[in-house]
């Protein structure tokens, strides 16, 4: 694709299967600039390009914040070190975070598991104790 194709924000949305509302969103977190010819909206490849990152970045867990983050830092300094090294913290933390959800998911299930025995297990001394009774809603 040369760098002189424009894209509408619908093509766009369609293309992402997202809403131009969406898109207009990330344009008011900064995270997106079209140019404008009266009310329209003029999308670069570079825009299609970022907007194709932001929704990786959300489907990894990554914030907008963060993801602003990382498009200031290329914008300043293209690919530095200091983006890299951004982006390697930023895939830690947010690994940690993952790591610390799945112990306590773990644990949720655990307790899940635990509360369902002791369901079961009344359920079953009930119908026992009982066998003549049906058990009606209220």
């Amino acid at each position: 694709m040369n760098d002189s194709t424009t894209y509408s924000i619908g093509e766009l949305a369609r293309e992402f299967d997202i809403t131009t509302r969406s898109i207009r969103f990330y344009e008011d977190q900064g995270l997106l600039t079209p140019q404008r010819q009266g009310q329209t909206r003029l999308y670069t490849n570079k825009h299609r390009v970022r907007l194709k990152l932001i929704l990786r970045g959300k489907r990894l867990g990554f914030s907008l914040s963060e993801t602003k983050r990382l498009f200031d830092l290329y914008d300043v300094e293209n690919s530095s070190i200091r983006q890299l090294d951004t982006i390697l913290e930023l895939i830690e933390e947010k690994r940690a975070s993952l790591h610390q959800q799945l112990e306590d998911i773990k644990v949720l299930l655990v307790e899940l598991g635990n509360l369902e025995d002791r369901c079961r297990d009344e359920l079953t001394e009930l119908q026992h104790t009982s066998p003549n009774q049906e058990m009606t809603p209220e």
